[in-house]
């Protein structure tokens, strides 16, 4: 079965303003997202990738536009099951407010039963990307053979549940998972199991030095609900 490669968007203006923010239109990438996404061609380069799929939010989308134009000859498809978590009235909300809300405990602790309001549980978010996965999978092996690569450009928590299924997690342990900004994720899938070839790999070590003010990364416990802003 093929490998997918997860990429999650660069760094996007809602990233460093401390809002969720879900399906809010024009969210766009900021500088530090456009000089990652702007660094993916030659990141990639050794990469024989046979198509492209993406979220139809702007920030994916921009992501992949660099890649797009060194490679104008790669497929491109959109598709809906791999677009951010529906967070409904959580969208467009501070994340500093969020927190005080009893249902963040629930998606920190237990996200199988998180139910956001006027949105999607956790569970549907799951349910949908790993299903756009597998068709994906079984798709670019018809048309590409077993060995091709594909690359997804997708969104934080969406990567997290995908690896959690493919590493036999429960929901529950998602929250363990992190994916930074512009950051590659790669699974081989075969037909008894998936491999995890790589976990976020930015190429860069600067998000591991601790910061005070990051959730999960040495300040706060909780995790960075919608994938956080990534090394300053």
């Amino acid at each position: 079965m093929p490998t997918l490669i997860l990429l999650r968007h660069g760094r996007s203006t809602a990233n460093t303003s401390g809002v969720l923010a879900g399906w809010t239109p024009a969210v766009a990438l900021d500088e530090r997202g456009a000089a990652q996404a702007a660094a993916l061609p030659q990141r990639l380069a050794g990469v024989p990738l046979a198509a492209a799929v993406t979220s139809p939010l702007q920030r994916c989308r921009e992501t992949l536009a660099p890649l797009l134009a060194a490679r104008p000859e790669l497929p491109l498809h959109t598709d809906e099951r791999i677009g951010e978590c529906h967070y409904g009235d959580w969208s467009g909300r501070k994340l500093a407010e969020l927190t005080g809300e009893p249902l963040w405990e629930v998606v920190q602790r237990h996200p199988s039963a998180a139910a956001f309001p006027g949105g999607e549980t956790m569970r549907a978010l799951q349910a949908r990307a790993v299903d756009a996965v597998h068709e994906w999978n079984a798709r670019m092996a018809a048309e590409h053979g077993e060995n091709a690569v594909y690359l997804m450009c997708t969104h934080g928590d969406l990567i997290k549940a995908v690896v959690a299924d493919a590493l036999g997690l429960h929901l529950d342990h998602f929250q363990r998972i992190t994916a930074d900004p512009c950051s590659l994720t790669a699974v081989r899938y075969t037909r008894l199991r998936p491999y995890l070839l790589r976990l976020g790999d930015t190429g860069d070590l600067t998000g591991l030095v601790p910061r005070e003010d990051a959730a999960g990364a040495g300040g706060s416990p909780d995790a960075a609900v919608g994938g956080g802003a990534g090394a300053p």
